[in-house]
Order: structure tokens, then sequence, then C-alpha cells
């Protein structure tokens, strides 16, 4: 197998990338017909190309069916799945409990206008609230909605007590979707040229440096000429998911309340990849012990399915009829999917199973940092964890990626030198064995002299 470049790598993950809708974030694959009526993988190739724009560089990897934690390609090949659509695919492949689901919501309608009542929109959306400080939900389709839906908020929220040019500060590195708002929100440029002018109103500050926040929030209040201009938000990821699997400090977050608190701004969470059980708690703000005032979920929503959400606490809830929509948000065939997700966390005990197979993995990743000598760190919660290689280790985190996949298994990187480990949340003690054997013998053969 040819392996990919690292700009191929890099185009491939990161696509539509972490604010796309949970279906089509799932990098390097396309999803073609049951094998037996699979065209051969070049076939395939060449008619996508055609007439697919190229957003992504993609392996050539056409994926043919999966069940629990693997999936196929067209050729019989088996993969064991770490990358789970990129944090999506929290049941795995043909979970049947989701796929009873959506097929009997299918039988009986899938989608109406969010002109009428939907209950399983309203069941979907007291779940959520139940398992977190939130008290309201807004349905969308993706995590870029989510993170809109969540700006627009915190500048109604602003301009109801006066605030004229209101200014939502995000960190450096930060990712928080594809969309022309969310780029800006997203404090790396190189997601953002080409797409000028941006959307005015950010500012970003490093991750997890208390003093450049307090500062930040201090210079925008300061001057006496641009009295409209004050703080709206605080948008943060509670781990930087695309930033290389970054937790943030408790002392950061904290700060950051301290601050909204002081300047009656929102506390935002950005939970796309760390929402929905990944971290080992339902909530990545659950980390910190430090309720937010906003919350914003999509990818294992749904488990696969498209669906996002935005949720709020009471005093946040400042949208009225007309000021904000979605034509699909919400349906009954999406939400019908997030419900059976939502059972699957009670039926399964899905918390307690990351935490224990989450330190299963790190266990295992350590275990491979002392003995390769190759890994730097290794860092995250849960099931989202990643390992940060050497600089001097002669191999970046695309050599690791694309050789683990020749051998049998799915990842992503997240950066240049992080690779990261998102497997399904149903992932078995033996699944992860054979996990961390598979990475052994990668990284082994990778530091071994040409």
């Amino acid at each position: 197998m040819r392996l990919p470049t690292l700009a191929a790598l890099g185009a491939a993950l990161r696509g539509p990338a972490a604010g796309a809708g949970p279906l089509a974030r799932v990098a390097a694959v396309s999803m073609v017909a049951a094998p037996d009526a699979a065209p051969s993988v070049e076939a395939t190739k060449t008619s996508f190309d055609e007439v697919v724009m190229k957003t992504y560089g993609r392996f050539s990897l056409v994926v043919s069916h999966g069940e629990g934690c693997y999936l196929w390609d067209t050729t019989g090949k088996k993969y064991l799945d770490f990358a789970a659509g990129i944090s999506t695919c929290c049941l795995g492949h043909a979970d049947k409990r989701l796929v009873t689901a959506v097929d009997a919501q299918m039988r009986k309608v899938h989608h109406v206008s969010n002109l009428y009542y939907i209950p399983q929109q309203g069941e979907l959306a007291r779940r959520l609230v139940d398992r977190s400080c939130l008290d309201r939900a807004f349905f969308c389709n993706s995590g870029a909605e989510a993170n809109e839906a969540a700006i627009k908020l915190a500048r109604k929220h602003a301009h109801l007590r006066g605030v004229t040019h209101p200014i939502i500060i995000t960190a450096l590195n930060s990712f928080h979707g594809r969309t022309l708002a969310a780029i800006t929100a997203t404090g790396q440029p190189k997601y953002q040229q080409g797409f000028g002018p941006l959307v005015p109103g950010f500012e970003y500050v490093p991750y997890n440096d208390v003093d450049a926040l307090r500062a930040l929030v201090k210079r925008i209040h300061r001057n006496p000429f641009r009295r409209g201009r004050r703080l709206a938000a605080i948008l943060m990821e509670p781990l930087q998911g695309e930033g290389g699997i970054t937790p943030a400090t408790r002392e950061f977050i904290a700060a950051a309340r301290e601050l909204c608190d002081e300047h009656d701004a929102l506390l935002m969470s950005d939970e796309v990849q760390t929402g929905m059980g990944r971290t080992g708690d339902m909530w990545g703000y659950m980390h910190h012990g430090i309720e937010v005032d906003v919350l914003t979920t999509a990818k294992a929503l749904g488990g696969g399915v498209p669906i996002g959400a935005m949720l709020c606490k009471e005093r946040a809830n400042v949208f009225a009829p007309g000021d904000h929509a979605s034509t699909y948000g919400g349906n009954p065939l999406a939400c019908a999917a997030g419900n059976a997700v939502m059972t699957a966390f009670d039926d399964d005990d899905l918390l307690q199973r990351v935490r224990a197979r989450g330190q299963q993995l790190r266990n295992g990743l350590e275990a491979l940092q002392a003995s390769t000598g190759v890994i730097a760190e290794v860092r995250g919660w849960g099931l989202i964890l990643g390992i940060e290689l050497n600089e001097t280790c002669g191999f970046v985190a695309s050599d690791v990626v694309a050789r683990l996949m020749e051998g049998g298994m799915l990842t992503v990187p997240a950066g240049q030198r992080v690779v990261r480990f998102v497997p399904p949340l149903v992932i078995s003690e033996a699944e992860i064995e054979e996990a961390l054997a598979k990475c052994a013998d990668v990284l082994n053969a990778l530091k071994q002299p040409a």
C-alpha cells in the first residue's frame, strides 16, 4: 500500500473537519454499496473524483460495511476502528438499537417542520438538560451549526444589555467549525486563509494562559472612547481535540468563569468532540467542576446520524421566534437516533465503561512510552487520548496513522506530532489490547533505521 504524504493526510483529516456534520466527517473513506455489489477501488475513485469536490485528500480506502468496532473495505480487509468517524460513532457500527430506532421512526414519519411539536425532540431535550447544568435546547445538524447558534445567542444576550460591539474570546489552536463565524472563532490562521473578510468581534488568547486571559478582558473594557465594546462571551473547548488533545486546566476555566460573572458575559463550552461521554463524564466541563452558561454538542449525539444541539441556561435563553432556526434540526428521525444513544448510555453504563477502557488504554500507551522511547507525552481524558511523538523520533503522526491503517487499524492525527485515539465508546478490553499490540508493532518498526 502506498503511504500518503503528510500534506495529503492533513487535507484528508481536516476537510470539513471538526465543525462539519457527523457523516461528512468520516475521514478518508467513501461509503459505497455492500460487498456483493461493490465496484473496484479504482473504479470507485475515478467515478467519485469526477463529480465530488476535492475538499479532502482521501486514502485509497473504500469502506463496505461495519460491525461493532470494526470496518471492512471492499476487498474484504478488516480494520479496528479507533477513529469512530472522528469521535462520532459512539455505539460503533450497525448497533442494533440505533438501527431499530431509525428504522422504526422512518416507517412512521421522518421529517416535519419545527412549526409543529415534535415529541421525539422534546424527549431528547429533556434527557440532555437532565444530564447537564443547562435548561434549554436548540437542535440543528452539526457542530458548526451548534457553535453558530451559540455565537448568535451570545451576541443577542450582549445587545439586550446595551452592548453595541460584543467581543467573544476564544483560544489559539482551537477549532470550532467551518462556517464563516466558526472559522473566525477558530484560533488557527490556516483555516481562515482565503476566506476574508472574517466576521468581526473575536479575539484570541493562548490556551491555559490565565494572565493573558485577564489582560485581554481588561484591554477590551478600558478604552473610554469605545464604551459599547464589551465582553459578550468566552468560548472554549474543555479539551482541544484538533489542537492536540490538550485539556484545559481548572485554573484557566475558573478564571474564565470569574471574568464572565464579573462582566455579565456567557461562558460557553464547545463539546462537539468532548461531549456525550467521550471524556468519561457526560460533558467535558464536568472535569473542572465549573458550570457553564452555554454548551454545544454534535458528533456522538446521534451516533453518526447528523444532529447537533446548543444548550443554555435560562438566563441565556434570549432567542425569540424568528431569531434562529433550522429546517432539519431536531426532526423525528435525528431525534430517534439521539434518544437511542441516550438509552444506550443508561442500559450499558457507558460512562463507567469509558472510564475503565480509557484507563486501560492510557496504561498501555504509557507502557509504550516507556518501552519505545518515541512518545513524549500521553494525554487526554477517558477515550479521547493522544500520544505526542518526540521531536527527535524521526517520524510524524501521519506516518503512524498510515502504517496503522496498513496494519488494519484506523486512527487520526491531531496536529503534526499527535496521534489521536477515539474508538467507539463500546470498545472492549480485548479490542483495546489488540490496538495496543498494533501500535507497538508500528512504533517499533518506525523507530528502526531505514
